[in-house]
């Protein structure tokens, strides 16, 4: 049966005195499954190094996404996308709404939206990043890049926050802006983490971000920035900018694919002992080989500094010596058809003695200067 016949059947059972109107919208059902095998390392407390074998599910997703014309070139857009837990089913990450959701209007003028969605920071990651496996998995490149395993509370900058309104603007001579608001209020959660909770709003916490990215032709570039207002305590505030930009140059030299890309990033801590500080460098290749793509990776975060007092520690970032990290990564990915991809690739972190990076996605504890590393053998189908 089409998907989108069977997301107006959804729609219609869920809300059926609304059933007529409902018919009337363009309505998609969408998703995909992503799963992989693991063989992952990095020092225990113990001493230990054990290589463990994992299966994981890396952002498998179930949505549905609509849209209604108001006239005038007007539209009502909404999404609701939930995560799936594809390797152990339930989860308590995979209610309903629990990935990006939004209710919004859209016209020539842009796109405005309110719900949980991701940062405008994250549009960034596709630009350097490992857009060939989908910038999830252990391969993600939002390892060291933005603190990506924290989530808000713990001083991340890559997170999928609540309580969001949002303007998108439309494309105009290849460059594209976005500026997002999150209130860190209390409404339906019972934690801070990615959302807010009761001590936030009363501290008036929020997040502020905002993007600018062009794209045309070989090139494509992008700058983003982020704030942290009384996020992880009421006199703490954090911010972060990336600039990252590509060059693609098998759209001018046939027969010769490779895509080059760089990233630079700044992150700012306030801490109660001084300011903790970082900055993150990396570097990317994108090269058709045998009808897939090969992607080589490389990214340093360097030591902690600032007045901080040494051994200061906000999500993997430790202020003094050693605390610095590399990632190394190479990957290989081969669509099987439009909508079957097949995927290999082997990441490492080159954590320093005292540093407490982790993966991004479905992260593997280590001890401090533990160097996690693994192996991945991963299926995707989009549907």
């Amino acid at each position: 049966m089409n998907k989108k016949l069977v997301a107006v059947a959804i729609a219609g059972a869920l809300a059926s005195p609304l059933a007529a109107q409902a018919q009337t919208a363009n309505v998609t059902l969408y998703g995909r499954l992503n799963m992989d095998l693991e063989f992952v390392n990095g020092k225990q407390a113990d001493g230990s190094n054990p290589t463990v074998n994992r299966v994981s599910s890396n952002s498998s997703r179930l949505g549905v996404r609509g849209t209604e014309s108001l006239g005038g070139g007007l539209n009502a857009i909404f999404q609701i996308e939930s995560n799936v837990s594809g390797d152990t089913g339930n989860s308590s990450g995979s209610g309903l709404a629990s990935r990006e959701t939004f209710v919004g209007l859209q016209g020539s003028w842009g796109k405005f939206t309110t719900g949980k969605f991701l940062m405008p920071m994250d549009d960034l990651h596709p630009i350097f990043g490992n857009a060939p496996t989908l910038t999830t998995s252990i391969l993600s490149t939002a390892a060291l890049w933005a603190q990506g395993p924290q989530s808000k509370a713990d001083g991340g900058f890559d997170a999928r926050t609540g309580n969001n309104v949002r303007y998108d603007s439309p494309i105009i001579s290849g460059f594209t802006g976005a500026v997002q608001y999150s209130t860190r209020d209390s409404s339906g959660n019972a934690n801070g983490g990615d959302n807010g909770d009761h001590a936030s709003e009363l501290r008036h916490a929020y997040v502020l971000g905002a993007n600018i990215i062009y794209n045309n032709g070989p090139i494509q570039a992008g700058f983003g920035a982020e704030h942290n207002h009384k996020v992880r305590g009421s006199d703490l505030n954090d911010t972060d900018f990336t600039v990252t930009g590509a060059y693609d140059f098998g759209t001018i030299m046939q027969g010769f694919g490779l895509r080059l890309a760089g990233v630079y990033e700044r992150t700012k801590y306030e801490t109660p002992t001084g300011d903790l500080k970082r900055d993150f460098f990396g570097v990317s290749g994108t090269i058709p080989v045998g009808g897939g793509k090969v992607y080589l990776f490389w990214g340093r975060a360097n030591d902690g500094k600032g007045g901080a007092a040494d051994g200061t520690t906000v999500g993997g970032l430790v202020k003094g010596s050693d605390t610095k990290s590399d990632q190394y990564e190479v990957s290989y990915s081969y669509n099987l058809s439009p909508r079957t991809l097949l995927y290999g690739g082997y990441v490492k972190l080159n954590n320093g003695g005292n540093a407490k990076y982790s993966f991004n996605i479905n992260s593997y504890s280590v001890a401090p200067g533990g160097k996690p590393g693994g192996l991945v053998l991963g299926i995707v189908h989009f549907f």
